[in-house]
């Protein structure tokens, strides 16, 4: 009967085990193996008009039948919100009885002298099931945790003679205990319990006092970095418990995932970066990283501070516009004209001459081209008036003296001999001023131009034919002398 009894009692054991719910979050599992007392007398039963009291609870010597060590085993899983699931078992040899109390199979043997007595290896056994809970943390000294906890549940007690059978009783059990851990998974187990029994004719209430060892297990910490899976964001990565499990490969204070730079050591300000040469901009947009620079070049450094970095400028030390590289503009003539607009870089002119050298006069290729023109300009028949065909050639000549705009010029009107001599003379006067006049209106200052008419005093062929006459009916634009 006694192995059967104890083949029963590790059935359940494994039973409880594999099926209940889930010792904290971290460790959910806790085994506890110590020693166990058993105090029938510790309280006085009801005998005859006699009350219940608790007058011999502490009476180790007398009364508590300690058991050898290990002699209580017990199997817990946390649930939830400080819940745990206790199995426990346990075996004793009493040593201590009360005669007054009446115990199928056993027998009595009282010392005249003592009210207790001795029965020859009557052994106890207990299978026991508690929901468990704990106050975690109401005490801390330094690393070490008094945990108090309150169980309440039932279970079965068995007590054995040799040579009798087994006998035993359901117990309702209200349990109290203490668990001082002395780091995260190891602490010593103290608790008592009371066993109400729920027959009034066999063993009655009695309690069953214990300590032991407790080891917290089953937590799972697959990356190893002493932060459990349950709670840790990077699992499969060795972290550091202040991230949640995260690494911070660098060690500069911000985890990997929220690191631009997770391997080269940086702050905050950067998002983990460094800032090598501290221009303000995190090397990681930094073109130029260890060279001082500016924000607006990414970086990179301006000598001469004309918006071109020292790479891309042509002249880093003399500040120039992008469109020459970097490079300030030449003047090569110094004529205050850039080369870049001098019509003539290699020779000094003015601005208003687009950097050439300003003529004042026109050459002699020009002065004759110029009374070439004029002879063209056809008026109409004994009048001062153009006709349609001579306006290109006024253009041209007003483009001719606009060229020399510090030169004047004499427009000279001449007639042939037809006619009256004063006649011509006023005619030859009149087409050298409408002359003028139009030269004027087109942009030519009036103080550079002079009209006269020599009327038929300067023939330049002669009179005695028609060809003659026509040339000599012509109007002549002259540089002033």
């Amino acid at each position: 009967m006694k192995n059967l009894s104890r083949l029963a009692l590790t059935g359940l054991l494994l039973f409880v085990i594999g099926s209940a719910n889930a010792q904290d979050e971290n460790n959910p599992w806790q085994v506890t193996i110590g020693t166990n007392a058993v105090d029938p007398l510790g309280i006085d039963q009801q005998v005859g008009n006699e009350d219940v009291s608790f007058s011999k609870l502490y009476n180790v010597a007398g009364e508590w039948s300690v058991g050898p060590t290990p002699s209580t085993i017990s199997v817990g899983k946390y649930l939830e919100s400080n819940f745990s699931f206790i199995v426990t078992g346990s075996s004793n040899k009493l040593t201590k009885w009360n005669p007054n109390l009446d115990y199928p199979g056993i027998n009595y043997e009282v010392s005249p002298s003592e009210d207790a007595m001795t029965v020859e290896e009557l052994m106890y056994y207990g299978l026991d099931g508690m929901v468990k809970y704990s106050f975690p943390k109401l005490l801390q000294v330094g690393s070490a945790v008094f945990e108090p906890f309150v169980g309440f549940g039932g279970g079965y007690t068995w007590m054995e003679q040799p040579g009798a059978d087994l006998a035993g009783l359901a117990t309702m059990n209200l349990t109290v205990g203490v668990s001082y851990w002395i780091n995260d998974l190891v602490g010593i187990t103290a608790q008592s319990g009371l066993k109400n029994s729920f027959d009034e004719i066999v063993l009655v209430d009695h309690f069953q006092h214990s300590v032991g060892v407790t080891i917290k297990f089953g937590g799972k910490d697959s990356d190893g970095d002493g932060v459990y899976d349950k709670f840790d964001i990077c699992p499969d990565v060795a972290g550091l418990t202040e991230f949640n499990g995260c690494p911070d490969s660098d060690s500069d204070g911000i985890q990997d995932s929220e690191d631009t730079c997770p391997n080269q050591a940086g702050s905050v300000e950067y998002n983990g970066c460094p800032d090598s040469d501290g221009d303000g901009v995190s090397d990681n947009n930094d073109t130029c990283p260890n060279e001082a620079g500016t924000k607006a070049l990414s970086g990179c450094p301006d000598a001469d501070a004309d918006g071109l970095a020292n790479a891309q400028d042509a002249c880093p030390n003399e500040a120039g516009p992008a469109a020459n590289n970097g490079c300030p503009w030449k003047d090569g003539d110094s004529d205050g004209v850039l080369d870049k607009d001098d019509n003539c870089p290699n020779e000094a002119g003015t601005l208003a001459n687009n950097g050439c050298p300003e003529v004042l006069f026109p050459t002699e290729e020009e002065q004759a081209q110029l009374i070439s023109y004029s002879r063209t300009i056809n008026f109409a028949l004994g009048k001062s008036s153009f006709e349609k065909d001579a306006m290109s050639t006024l253009e041209a000549i007003t483009a001719i003296l606009t060229a020399y705009p510090k030169a004047n010029f004499v427009v000279e009107g001449h007639t042939d001999s037809i006619s009256s001599e004063g006649f011509n003379q006023k005619l030859s006067e009149d087409r050298a001023a409408q002359v003028v006049s139009y030269l004027t209106t087109n942009g030519v200052s009036n103080e550079r131009l002079q009209s006269v008419g020599f009327g038929e005093t300067a023939p330049i062929e002669s009179n005695m034919n028609a060809a003659g006459r026509a040339a000599n009916r012509r109007v002549e634009v002259k540089l002033a002398k």
